[in-house]
Formats: structure tokens, sequence, C-alpha cells
């Protein structure tokens, strides 16, 4: 509802709002513990009588938040003033914007900057660079990865982060976009695709394009250590990248060399990375693959608050499903993609190659992340083709397409990246319930969709997707909040804000309060859910009203309103990272 002038109310609907606070879990704060702000002011925003879950994991209570700009500028159980836009939120959760801790969202924002997907709900930040980073790019890297995209195509003209940073704030964007610098891709920059360490020389090279990048803006670096190429990066290389990361108030993130067999070994490398470079460390997208690791949760969370309780700053991310999604890449060996895919394509058609590739693929993995081993080939779903001719395979399992044409998965799965031209994006089903409902709770967990930015229209229904795409956040807040009571309201939205503000070194956004970036949601608990699934991913989450981006509404009474307001979010050492 809006209204241009706030008329204040005698007696608040504190019984309605006493039932949504029962409801989810959380208990209220009387309204005498906060001081009203009495005097009449004009704001450009207020949001009048809703439940103020401000970020900090204290107990929510009624009250308003008033805007002006793209500032919040009070926040308190009554502010009397007059507002060009009042939004009555009676019975609604008002919160900071979450943070989207894992977003391959880049290209969608290109293709269409709304975000739709996970503006609907409640993203306001967008956080890039798991292993690959928009930039640094040399003009070789550039054209590779012009020669990678699939449905959503576009030239890369910039080559700095900083550049980048300016074409997609010019392009116009609803959410927010902040990065991390890509190991791979400062690797990539430097080495190609070998499988070789750097020298003294080239390590100073790579070690030069993260502090420009820690300038520019970055949030630390991140790495990808499944992968080839960067399966091929030795300890002592991730912990050089990540020092200078650190003296630039930075972090290091990483997909770990391992999350299966080898998940325990895998976090004490992070720990070390973390240890002896100075500076924070978070795991990205925690879990334990494959059925005879999901026992292993215990000693991982040990593991873990063993290096917290040693005062180090080790946390974590993940989504919120038991099926991840990655390429056919993960499922065999990385020496035999030594070279980038072309190399990779013609090792496959090699009738000896092939033979060695399929027996280590079926086979106990030895040295490598073999998620194909570790999820079946019934349970291995193809979402993602970039060739025309393949895309009516999408949906199937590897098990289905491998019936249809008479050769074994693993063989299949050979061939489908030979055909496609490209790694082919599938879903794994990887995962125990019971662990990903436990590690919702976790105090240091915080939460990334893993996954794109979309809508169900245009480019997008060229490809399926994750249901993570459209689901991640809302299916925390109403399975695991709501049905579950897993966690309390607070205590998520704590870990959705201001604790991966405060990881990322951000002091101007992931609180409701006076100062901060007004990056706002506004939301009902009792009604906020995920609809997407695996069969019908492409489905937007419900509950959410309102969502303000630097104090502009993009989200409006559940419509999107077209507002590009969206900006570059820059780390701590923006412009302060010494660059000699």
């Amino acid at each position: 509802m809006i209204d241009p002038v706030i008329r204040r109310r005698p007696i608040r609907n504190v019984l309605a709002s006493a039932a949504l606070l029962l409801a989810t879990s959380c208990t209220m704060v009387a309204e005498t513990d906060i001081k009203p702000v009495a005097e009449a002011q004009s704001f450009d925003v207020l949001i009048d009588n809703g439940l103020i879950v401000d970020g900090s994991g204290g107990a929510p209570y009624v009250g308003d938040v008033a805007i002006r700009d793209d500032r919040i500028v009070a926040v308190s159980p009554e502010i009397t003033g007059s507002a060009s836009r009042v939004l009555d939120a009676r019975g609604l959760a008002v919160a900071p914007g979450f943070i989207n801790m894992l977003s391959w969202a880049a290209d969608a924002l290109i293709a269409d900057g709304a975000g739709e997907s996970d503006i609907r709900q409640g993203v306001t930040l967008e956080v890039f660079g798991e292993g690959f980073s928009e930039a640094p790019l040399t003009h070789k890297t550039a054209r590779t990865e012009e020669s990678r995209q699939g449905d959503i195509r576009y030239p890369i003209s910039w080559r700095s982060l900083d550049q980048y940073f300016d074409y997609i704030e010019k392009r116009g964007i609803a959410p927010n976009v902040a990065t991390f610098i890509g190991a791979t891709t400062v690797r990539v920059n430097t080495l190609d695709y070998a499988d070789i360490d750097p020298d003294a020389a080239q390590l100073d090279k790579m070690r030069a394009m993260v502090r420009e990048g820690m300038n520019d803006g970055a949030m630390g670096v991140g790495s990808s250590l499944i992968y080839a190429p960067a399966s091929y990066a030795e300890t002592p290389e991730l912990i050089a990248l990540a020092t200078e990361s650190a003296r630039c108030g930075g972090m290091y993130i990483s997909h770990m060399r391992n999350e299966s067999d080898n998940v325990l070994e895998a976090i004490d490398e992070l720990i070390e990375i973390a240890e002896k470079s100075g500076g924070p460390a978070e795991i990205y997208h925690l879990k334990q693959a494959g059925k005879d690791n999901w026992d292993k949760l215990d000693a991982v969370i040990s593991k873990i608050e063993a290096a917290r309780a040693r005062g180090q700053r080790i946390t974590a991310n993940m989504y919120n499903y038991t099926a991840g999604s990655t390429g056919l890449d993960a499922a065999m060996p990385t020496w035999v993609q030594e070279g980038g895919y072309e190399q990779w394509k013609k090792r496959l058609q090699d009738p000896q190659i092939r033979k060695r590739v399929i027996a280590e693929m079926s086979g106990k993995p030895d040295g490598w992340e073999n998620l194909y081993y570790h999820a079946g080939p019934d349970k291995v779903r193809l979402v993602g083709f970039k060739k025309e001719k393949l895309k009516p395979l999408t949906g199937k399992t590897l098990a289905e397409v491998a019936a249809m044409r008479g050769t074994s998965p693993a063989e299949t799965a050979l061939d489908l990246v030979i055909e496609d031209g490209s790694r082919v994006q599938v879903v794994y089903f990887l995962m125990d319930e019971a662990n990903v409902a436990r590690q919702t709770a976790l105090p240091w967990m915080s939460f990334g969709s893993d996954a794109g930015a979309q809508a169900p229209r245009g480019v997008f229904l060229k490809s399926s997707t994750h249901p993570r795409t459209y689901g991640n956040f809302a299916r925390l807040l109403g399975k695991y909040v709501r049905e579950e009571k897993r966690t309390s309201l607070a205590d998520a939205v704590r870990r959705l804000t201001s604790m991966p503000a405060s990881n990322l070194g951000l002091k101007d956004r992931g609180s409701l309060a006076a100062g901060q970036y007004a990056d706002v949601v506004i939301f009902d608990p009792a009604t906020i859910a995920d609809t997407a699934t695996y069969a019908q991913p492409q489905q937007f989450a419900v509950g959410m009203h309102h969502v303000l981006v630097n104090g502009e509404p993009v989200l409006s009474d559940g419509k999107m309103t077209g507002a590009r307001p969206g900006r570059a979010v820059r780390g701590p050492g923006w412009n302060k990272c010494p660059l000699l």
C-alpha cells in the first residue's frame, strides 16, 4: 500500500505481529526497549509497522524503517514524518537484503539485468569468483572465454576488474554485484591450461594480478580445486595468492580439492592456506558427497570448529539441496583435460585413452573428485547443452541416454562432451538430506545458490537448470526455518546478511541500521517458499513482497519494477592495496 503521508496509529497491530512471531519461532522485544524517532522528518521511503529482523541475530520487534536517497536514516519502533512512498509492512518481516555468497549470475545479468529469480527471493548482492572471475583477462583469455559461451553470447571488451565493474553498472542491473579474483583465471592468464608449476617470475606475475584486482575492489581470492586447470595448483601457489589477498584485507574462499572421500584432508589444506596467508578462509558449498561419506559431518564440523577455537576465521556457505550441478568434466580425471577443451576432446577420441578414462570413471577415485562414481549414472541429470541437436536430451538422466544409444553410461558421457563442444551441464544427486538440514543451523554457515539469476523467458528457456537457481534462499526460510524449525528467523537472516557482509569486510551493508545502504527486503515469513523442482526448476519462489536496492524498489507488491539501481560493491582493499 502506498500513501504519501504517514498517519500514525494510536494502537499498533501487536496481536497480529505476536502471532507472526510465534509462527516463526522468534521472541518479540518490547517496543520500549528501543527509543522511537519522535521528531517529524521527511523521507523518500518509509516502511511502516513491519517485523524488524535487523540482521544482528537479536530478537525481532515491530517497527519502522526510514530511507532517504540510497541510505537507511532511521530504524525504530515508531518514526514520525512524511514520505514520498510508504510501504505498509503489517504482518510482514523487514530485513536487510540477502547476500548470495556463490553466484554465477554474471552471464545472466548481461543477458537480462533483472536477476529476477534471485530478486524474488530477496537477494540484493551477487558475489562471483568461484575459481573463474570476470577479470583480470588477457586478450587471449578473453577470446577463449568468448569461445566457451553457450546460450548467452556477448563480446568481452574489458580486461581489468575496474573496467568490468564500469561495464556492468552502465549496462544496468537490479542487484548489486561483487567478486573474488579467480585463482584459475590468474593461473590461465599466466600458464594457460598446462599442468605445470609456476616459476618465481610467473608466480610474481600471478601475485601482481591479485594485488591489482584487490586494488580494483575484489573481495579476495577464490579457487575451484576439483576442476582442471585449477587442480594443477599446489598448496604453496595458493598460499602465495591468498597472502596477497590477505595483505589487502581480503579472504580466501574455495571449492575445496575434495568434498567426498578426502573431504577432511581438503579442509586441512584450506586451514593451512588461511593460517600461512594470514587471512580468513571460507568453504564454498560445504557438503559430504557420496553415500560412503555421509557419516563424516561430525568430523567436518569438529575440524572447522577446532580451527575457529584457535582463533582462525574459518566459515562456510551452502546451497539447500541434496544435488549439486556442474559439468561432465567433474566425472573425468583432470589429466585428460590438460590443455583446455580442444585437447580434452582430442584425447577422448583416442581409443586407448578412452579405455583408460572409462576405467578410471568406473572405479573408486584415486586422487581426483569423481562425481560420476559418487552419484551413479541414474542420478546424473543432463540440464544444459550448447548444440541445438542435443537439447532434446535435456532433463534425461545419463543412464536413460545411454540406454537410448546402446552405449555404456561412461562411454555416453565421453561422447556427449565431444558432440556438444562443451563440458555439458548436469545435476549430480550426491548428498544426504539429514546432513543438509543439520548444516542449515550451523552458526558459521552462510548461503550461496551456486547458480545464475534468471527468469523463465527468452534465452533462459533454451536450457534447464537446478532448482537452487529459483529457490535456494526461499527454501531456507520456508522449509528449514518455518516448517522444520532448524533455526530461528532472526539467526537465518543474520547468516543471510550481516555475517557474510562482515566476512567480506563490508561495513555499510548487511544490517538494518542508520547509515547503511538501503538494501531492504519485505517478505511474509508465513508463506515464503521455493516452488522449483528438479523436474520443473524454472519456477519463481513465493512470499517476497518488496525488494529495495540502494533505496530504489526493484520488486514492488510482488511485481518487478524494471529499475536497475544495482552497483559494483568493492572490497576493503579498494584503492588501498599496494601495487608494488
